[in-house]
Formats: structure tokens, sequence, C-alpha cells
């Protein structure tokens, strides 16, 4: 690693620090993106003719902005569009909705379960034994968390002024008794394309891609590709479905599915896979990704 790179390294920690601190709210979206853009992945950003995927997922944060994008991001809200969608029998039971943390009833919940803050991303505590629970550490998770506005870490429009609410859900367990594998199916302008399949995401986190045919890719994005073979998933069809069904008007999204013991619940809608500031190896697969996505388009 050059000096040049450990320097944008600083100073894009840096940025995302103050970001979260709010202390760059009087900065215009697109030069926050540029800036942003420039110190994360070395090279500026295209906002004039884009072509690459992660360009274009700049482009789409400045330039669709529709009301409903907010209903997709809220963890609660969208319960009920994936139950008139999809189908109630794809949620994941959920134990409480509530305003506030201090509304928890921690003695009552199982021994099992996860929180989620509805209104930002990687704001979720995993608990699978009750006995080892740190209330106060939680409480302070989760007092900060609601405090944030997800908008302000990198301009992702559905996130804005989305309201902060605490979702308990109980807690799927895989086959190896560990949270199951994560697919992340990338939806282009309707269609099901591809399949991200995330393991081991608390212990050494590894990633695939696999087309819809469950043919893996030669290529990487972000995390080191899995070190054995991933068997198709026998629900396969049943999920590329429900995110078909899930991704009807959008010109791209990305329909977060689990398995467990031969049914399919669905985990989240995501509109930006990595905040869109992501490394693609080869370059061409992520050229690839950006052709797939229409901006001269009305979806």
């Amino acid at each position: 690693m050059g000096a040049a790179e450990k320097l944008r390294g600083i100073l894009f920690k840096w940025m995302m620090r103050e970001a979260r601190r709010e202390k760059l709210r009087w900065m215009k979206d697109e030069p926050f993106l540029r800036l942003q853009f420039y110190l994360k992945l070395g090279r500026r950003l295209n906002l004039k003719n884009p072509e690459l995927y992660d360009d274009k997922l700049q482009w789409i944060k400045l330039h669709d902005r529709k009301e409903i994008y907010h209903t997709f991001v809220d963890k609660i809200a969208v319960r009920d569009y994936v139950r008139e969608k999809a189908g109630e029998k794809y949620l994941i039971p959920a134990l409480y909705e509530l305003d506030r943390p201090e509304q928890i009833p921690w003695e009552d919940l199982p021994d099992r379960f996860v929180i989620k803050c509805t209104h930002g991303s990687s704001c979720n505590i995993i608990y699978r034994d009750k006995s080892k629970l740190d209330i106060a550490k939680a409480k302070e998770d989760l007092a900060y968390w609601m405090r944030r506005d997800w908008f302000d870490l990198s301009r992702e429009w559905p996130y804005r002024g989305v309201k902060p609410r605490i979702l308990i859900e109980q807690y799927l367990e895989g086959d190896t008794g560990d949270v199951p594998y994560d697919y992340k199916i990338m939806c282009f302008n309707g269609r099901p394309t591809y399949i991200v399949v995330d393991a081991d995401r608390y212990i050494r986190h590894t990633r695939n891609y696999y087309d819809t045919n469950w043919v893996k890719q030669d290529m990487f994005n972000r995390h080191p590709n899995i070190d054995r073979e991933i068997e198709r998933p026998k629900e396969l069809e049943e999920m590329l479905s429900v995110a078909e069904k899930l991704c009807q008007g959008l010109r791209h999204i990305r329909i977060d599915l689990y398995t467990v013991k031969g049914k399919v619940y669905f985990g989240e809608m995501t509109f930006f896979h990595g905040y869109g500031m992501e490394v693609f190896r080869p370059r061409s697969f992520e050229k690839h990704m950006g052709d797939l996505i229409p901006l001269d388009e009305t979806v």
C-alpha cells in the first residue's frame, strides 16, 4: 500500500466518523459523494456518463428519490409490502415492534432473538444465549443507533428521515446452529439476475456470486471467495420468485433472503450494495453490472 492510498484511507475513516457525528450535513450531496467516492476507491466519480456499477449507484442516490423507497428500507413498514406482494409466510416472526428501547421487555424475551433498529443498516444485535445478555451494552448501542439518520453516512435517499423504531424477531438458526447463509439477490430492472452468498459473517466473512442457474462467477467483491462448495439451495426457484415479486418497478434493488429447514424468509431490501463503493474484480464484471442498470428510462 502506497503513501497516497494510506492517506486516502485515513481521510475516508475521518469522513465517515464526521458523517456519523452529523458534522458534514453542511455539504451538498454531490460534492459529498464525489469526495467520499474518491477517498474510498481512489478514482473520480463519473456522474456525467456513468457506466460502472458503483458510479451508477451514486447517480441513483442523487436522481432517483421516490417516497415509497422509505417504506422499503424501514424494517417494520416493509413487512406490509412483503405480506402483500409475496405472502405472510415469508416474514420472520416478529416478537415485538416498539417505538423506544425503553419499552423492551428484557425478562420476557426468549433464549434466542434478534433486535433490529428499523431505520438503518448494520444496527442489529443477535443473541444466541440469553444468559450472556449484556443489557447495559445493548441499551448503549440502541441509544446511539436511535439518534442517527443513516442518510448522513452516504447520502442514501431511502434512509432519510425514516422513523427510528425497534423490531425484535425470532432467531433463525442455520443447519450448523449458527446464522444461516445470507442470499442477497441482485435484481435489475425488475428481474433477479445474480445471487450473492455471504457465509461466516461473524467469523471470517466470505462471499461468492452465482447466476440464477447457480453457476459460480469468477470474480470477488470486498470479501474473499468462500473456500468450500456451496450447494444449490433446494429453495432457489422459490427465492427467485419471491425476489421477482418484490423488485417490480425498480431499476435496481437487492433482496436479502434466508432458508431455514426448507422455508424461505425475507431479510431486507437494500438499494445500495456496500454504499455503491466496493471494489469488484475483474473490473469487467463491474462494467457488466453497470450495463444492467437503466438510467435513461422511467422505471
